[in-house]
Formats: structure tokens, sequence, C-alpha cells
């Protein structure tokens, strides 16, 4: 007996028993069939690293572009990155189309919508750029330490969240949801921000520090909002259907109106308002609207629920 065969795993029992397991995975999900390949979230990661370049071919490309070359090289990007993103997109389409039982969609009409789907996407990225320059120029004023916008662009963890969710909105408006989901969930393993692509967030929004920042899907976020850490815009119950089944879809993520802050561990739960102007200081459990110019401490909210005895 060589050594080499000596210290061989024996690993072909363990292949038949994992094919054994899928096998019966997808007969309790009444599959006869492999399931549809879903969008791949390497090639996502890839084509999200070429829009960002696209976006900002200076300062997250290729450093030693001229000014004369830029526009050759952010076109020969965008192409690469935009054929990229079709074909994850045409694995979306088929994947939702084969959920309801069409195992065979017609592969022309996939390639024509996916191609007309990326053509949508790609004329929202000069406005994308628009938004994000106003994110940057808010992090730099807002916070005392960043010395430039160039260096809120490559360091801030808020920007590079907030970088993959105005494009993962995008594309959720778009009805391409898994990927925009896929796209959210990158920046959140990245980042600790985890902000659902269906959030409605404003121009000059900031996010300092960011950690443990959660935003949910049907939020909306005016102007000129700053979040510090471990900030959540959650939702506060979940109603379910009369089968138990939870009913999804419904506004019950907060309103931030314009000009508000929300200091670090804030938990604003439900269809609530935070009024313009506002102020909401850290640690504060808030469950009920405010009106603008509010200024809410953790005592003051401590002391309205219990006189109240709001969710109690």
């Amino acid at each position: 007996m060589t050594l080499d065969h000596q210290t061989r795993l024996d690993i072909a029992p363990i292949i038949s028993e994992l094919r054994n397991v899928r096998v019966r995975s997808l007969e309790q999900r009444h599959r006869k069939t492999h399931p549809p390949k879903l969008p791949s979230r390497n090639s996502l990661q890839t084509i999200i690293e070429g829009l960002a370049t696209v976006l900002y071919p200076n300062r997250l490309g290729d450093g030693d572009v001229t000014d004369e070359g830029i526009d050759y090289y952010v076109g020969h990007i965008l192409d690469e990155t935009l054929r990229h993103l079709r074909h994850q997109v045409q694995r979306e389409l088929r994947f939702t189309i084969e959920q309801t039982g069409n195992l065979n969609p017609d592969r022309l009409l996939l390639a024509n919508q996916s191609l007309e789907l990326t053509r949508a996407f790609a004329k929202t990225l000069p406005k994308v750029r628009t938004l994000l320059d106003s994110d940057l120029q808010a992090a730099f004023e807002g916070d005392p330490a960043a010395r430039s916008a160039d260096e809120v662009l490559v360091c801030y963890p808020g920007i590079a969240a907030i970088i993959n969710h105005r494009l993962a909105h995008e594309l959720y408006l778009l009805d391409l949801p898994l990927i925009a989901r896929m796209i959210a969930e990158i920046a959140h393993s990245e980042t600790g921000i985890d902000i659902h692509p269906g959030a409605q967030i404003g121009p000059s929004f900031f996010i300092d520090h960011g950690t443990g920042v959660v935003i949910g899907q049907t939020a909306i976020i005016g102007e000129r909002v700053r979040l510090y850490q471990a900030v959540t815009l959650g939702a506060k119950r979940f109603p379910t259907d009369e089968n138990g089944v939870l009913i999804k879809g419904n506004a019950r993520h907060p309103i931030v109106e314009d000009d508000v802050v929300i200091y670090a561990g804030a938990t604003i739960l439900g269809r609530i308002t935070i009024g313009k102007g506002s102020a909401i200081g850290g640690n504060v459990w808030l469950t009920k609207s405010v009106p603008p110019n509010s200024n809410i401490t953790q005592a003051q909210a401590r002391q309205e629920l219990f006189i109240h005895g709001a969710e109690i």
C-alpha cells in the first residue's frame, strides 16, 4: 500500500449521500428536475465593482487612466459589465418563470426581456452618480474627521453600502428583486449595513460609522438625513392572513422626513413618521410618530411610554 493510498480521503460515500439528500429534498418540494440556476453572487460582486468603476473611474478604477482615454475606458468597462449583468438578469427571469411551473420558457423572449431591462438600468446610471455625489458631500460635511470627499468615497463603509443600494434600488424598481437583494446582501456582508433594496432614500444621505444599521423594505427616507451606527428602521409587527401566513408587501417601516438625525442605537419601528428637522437620541425605542423639529431622548421616550402605557 502506497503512502498516497494511505492518506487519500474516502469521499465517494459522502458524494453519494449528498446526492441522496438532494433527491429527497427535490421530492419534498414536488420537483422532478434540478432547480433552475439562480443569479451568481460572485458574478454580481464583479458587476458591482465594474459599475462603481464606471461611476467613479478616477477613484475606483485604474488610477493610470488619462483624461484623453477616460471615455474609452468607461465605455469598455460599462459594455463588459452590462453584458455580464444581462446574463444574470436572464437567469432571474428564467428562475421566476420556472417557479410558476413553466419549465420551458421562451428563450428568445427571455433574451429580449433581459436586453431591454439591462438597457433601462444603464440609463439610470447618470442619475445614480448625481445622487451619490450628494451622499459624498453630505458625508464630508457631516464628519469633521473627513479630510476630503475622495477619502469618504474610498474609505467609508456607509458610502460603500449606499453605492450598492442606489444600484440595487434601480434594479428593484425594474422588477428584478432577487438580483437587487443579492447586491444588497453583498454590501451587508462587507459593511455590516443592511439596507433592503426596496427602501426609498433621498439625496444627501449619510450613514456615519454604520455597523449594525438596518433599513427595512418599505422605509422612506427624505433629504439630508443622517444615521449613526446600530440604528434600526424596522417593522413593529408582522400581520398574518386567516391561515396564519405572513402578509407581505404592506407598508410597515418608518417614514423619516428631511433633515432628521438619528443617533447610535436608536430603534424606530412601524409605519410612523419622524417629522422634518427632528433629532432622535441614542438608544431610543420609538413606536409613535413625532412632529417636526422634535428632540427625542431616551428619558423622554421612556416617560411617554410609561405614562400612556403604549406597547407595554
